[in-house]
């Protein structure tokens, strides 16, 4: 069997395909800082965008406009991908492809929108410079190479300001597409053709805006004009062949308020697709990802045949799968919601692919298209923050995602390069799920972590603020795998969803309901409070933390709660202004003296962020505690289980002096972290319980994919 070589937008070489397998996982996660040479400064933004491979598979190439560069990437041995540097060039780099040993680059020069240049580089890539190089006559942005490397298709955007009057068409100058051939691995900048679209979309007719090109085996040249709601077939002789409307999807359950809450109950009217990517499947179909912008965006994908026949619309469908791993964006809901950015399709053996980016979830779906008019979902792969490109290397059983989102150096995510292997070990992710509910369960931002007494094969969590408008404790069923989340209780006060709930911790109250840390904060005049809850989630009682010591309050509170006969334990997160430098408390309250007591517990030494407390849950004579710090990937230092003995846990009086209590670390939680799904370490590990068997589980919050790659792992440490 064989199977070509795919590129973001090429096919460029017949090589061997290995037999199919069962699953995609991760095998490496790339940060594009690791391409800046020695001496620069990494805490410039970079990114890596559109992303292509060479014809041996051995090489990947992506563009960084932030700044201005191409980097490349040795994945001869994918698990182990090694830097090969960053290729300036005088401009923003759109596309980049390599034939051989040259890069062929879309290069963006504009000095405006209303005056746009740009050129094809021609790269060198054993000189890393650039020798040759094509204007193009406007603003590149989707470049292909035709599956027999005879030449090049460029939309030529020249798009609009999306701040000039309602952000609309028409903005002139028009786009086009250029086709330029390619002689002996040259580019023949004579024989440029220019393609003129004007006049053939219903909108902006005379403002056309190409946005993504794909060719196919005759030669045959898909264009995307995204903002135009239009899609353009241009034959191997380089004429207009076909075009047509891309039409629009009418979505059934959908979410469409960004309020606190996930809500898939709404209808909308017909939503202008506004495809973005586009992939061409065999001679006669092509993919779209239905991205939208300026009046719409399906939040889906749709295979077209090239006459415009509408094969299958994925609808809403993707976006309920999604909402299923808990990676739906809800601060989009009134936008684009998952915003499908672009799509690849490769043939694994004897079995057909698309793998559909969502940019904004963060995740690339797997369908299985061997019938096109039913694809079938196998997979959502986790991916990094935002991506935007993929390409598929199916001679390698590999696929890899350019993550663009780079959220600087303080902590926080840098952009990556992910690269997946399809084997026969089983999916690696989603480790937690709601699929098989109906009304479909919506969930995300789990901060905190339960078992309750004589309950088997459950666990119970808890959602953060992220959710303000639906505080919910989710019940999970831990013998399914994945993990699956079975039932949602909303916490209500006086009928209705309880407002200004940031709950961070959660435990039995051993009469069916659970005690509740909510972390307050003072500039929103939340208060720092535990809360009592029955079977149904209402408040029954609720108890501010203590007089003494709020006062001396930060937005960093209660971060986790446990019981220990009649006394509640809380773990406050960080240091507030009466504890000493690198201590934190563990307070106390006595249920049947309704009084507060303090103990003291020593973090570890401080790195480059700040260290607190993210749990606290007790199992046999000790009470088991996360510290963290708030860094991510190989800046993180601190992911921690620590625990204390319960006999030394004899709090004082608050306004005294607070005993400081002992403690023994357990495990270190960034192996686990970093072997798990092979991505970065993530930030924030916030849920500790134990099963009924006295397996510990952890689970980490995933901040409501805002900022966040979205993953929420969840797993089985066994025994401590």
């Amino acid at each position: 069997m064989t199977a070509r070589l795919l590129s973001a937008a090429s096919v460029l070489a017949l090589l061997a395909s290995p037999a199919l397998a069962d699953s995609f996982n991760r095998i490496a996660s790339f940060p594009v800082i690791a391409n800046m040479a020695a001496g620069e400064d990494t805490a410039r933004e970079s990114s890596a965008e559109i992303i292509s491979v060479s014809q041996d598979g051995n090489t990947l190439i992506y563009t960084d406009s932030p700044l201005g560069v191409v980097g490349l990437i040795d994945i001869t041995d994918a698990k182990a991908p090694k830097p090969l540097g960053n290729v300036a060039l005088n401009g923003e780099p759109t596309t980049a492809h390599i034939i051989g040993a040259k890069a062929f680059v879309g290069v963006n020069t504009s000095e405006s929108y209303t005056a746009p240049s740009g050129r094809i580089a021609v790269i060198d890539l054993k000189e890393a410079r650039e020798t040759a190089s094509c204007d193009l006559g406007g603003q590149p942005d989707s470049v292909a190479i035709a599956p027999d490397g005879s030449f090049l298709a460029v939309a030529i955007e020249n798009e609009r300001d999306e701040e000039a009057g309602d952000g609309g068409l028409p903005q002139m100058p028009a786009g086009f597409v250029v086709k330029l051939p390619l002689t002996g691995g040259e580019v023949d900048c004579a024989q440029l053709q220019k393609i003129d679209l004007t006049g053939l979309a219903t909108v902006g007719a005379e403002d056309p805006e190409p946005e993504f090109v794909d060719i196919n085996e005759a030669g045959e040249i898909v264009v995307t004009l995204q903002e135009n709601n239009h899609i353009v077939i241009i034959g191997a002789d380089g004429k207009v062949a076909a075009h047509f409307e891309a039409g629009s999807v009418a979505l059934e359950g959908v979410d469409t308020k960004t309020d606190g809450k996930l809500d898939f109950t709404t209808t909308t009217d017909p939503i202008a697709r506004e495809p973005d990517g586009v992939k061409w499947i065999d001679a006669d179909h092509f993919a779209t990802a239905n991205e939208g912008d300026w009046k719409g965006g399906s939040r889906g994908f749709t295979i077209f045949k090239k006459d415009g026949t509408v094969v299958y619309d994925s609808g809403a469908s993707l976006e309920h799968a999604i909402a299923e791993i808990g990676h739906y964006p809800e601060k989009r809901s009134r936008a684009k919601g998952v915003e499908i950015e672009s799509i690849e399709f490769a043939r694994f053996g004897e079995t057909p692919y698309l793998f559909v980016v969502s940019e904004r979830s963060s995740v690339v779906a797997v369908y299985d298209v061997t019938d096109l008019a039913a694809p079938k979902l196998t997979q959502i792969l986790p991916s990094g923050i935002s991506p935007e490109g993929t390409v598929a290397i199916p001679a390698r059983n590999l696929l890899v995602t350019a993550n663009e989102a780079d959220l600087g150096e303080d902590g926080a995510a840098r952009a990556h390069v992910m690269i997946y292997e399809l084997s026969d070990a089983a999916p690696a992710y989603p480790m937690l799920t709601s699929a098989g509910n109906d009304p479909l369960i919506g969930w995300g931002a789990l901060g905190a972590l339960a078992s309750v007494e004589g309950v088997e094969g459950r666990l119970f969590a808890a959602s953060d603020s992220v959710y303000s408008a639906m505080p919910s404790i989710y019940e999970i069923d831990i013998t399914a795998s994945p993990a699956r989340i079975v039932k949602q209780t909303v916490v209500t006060r006086g009928g209705n969803p309880a407002q200004l709930m940031d709950i961070e911790g959660l435990t039995s109250d051993g009469a069916g309901g659970f005690w509740l840390a909510n972390e307050g904060n003072a500039a929103k005049l939340v208060p720092h409070a535990i809360l009592n809850v029955n079977d149904k989630g209402e408040i029954k009682k609720e108890i501010a933390l203590p007089e003494e010591i709020l006062p001396h309050q930060t937005r960093f509170g209660a971060e986790g709660i446990a019981r220990v006969g009649n006394v509640l334990w809380v773990a406050m997160q960080r240091e507030w202004g009466d504890d000493p430098k690198g201590q934190v408390k563990l307070l106390a309250y006595d249920l049947d003296a309704e009084e507060w007591s303090a103990v003291r517990y020593p973090l570890e030494p401080k790195g480059e962020g700040w260290m607190g407390l993210s749990e606290i849950t007790v199992q046999g004579d000790h009470a088991y505690i996360i510290e963290r710090d708030n860094l991510i990937g190989d800046k993180a230092v601190v992911k921690k289980i620590f625990r204390v003995k319960l006999a030394d846990l004899k709090p004082a009086k608050l306004g005294g002096e607070l005993p400081v209590i002992a403690k023994e670390e357990v495990r270190d939680l960034i192996p686990d972290l970093k072997a798990l799904t092979n991505g970065y370490v993530v930030d924030k590990v916030e849920g500790l319980a134990f099963d009924a068997a006295g397996n510990a589980w952890v689970v980490t919050d995933n901040d409501g994919v805002d900022d966040s790659s979205g993953e929420t792992l969840f797993w089985n440490l066994g025994k401590l």
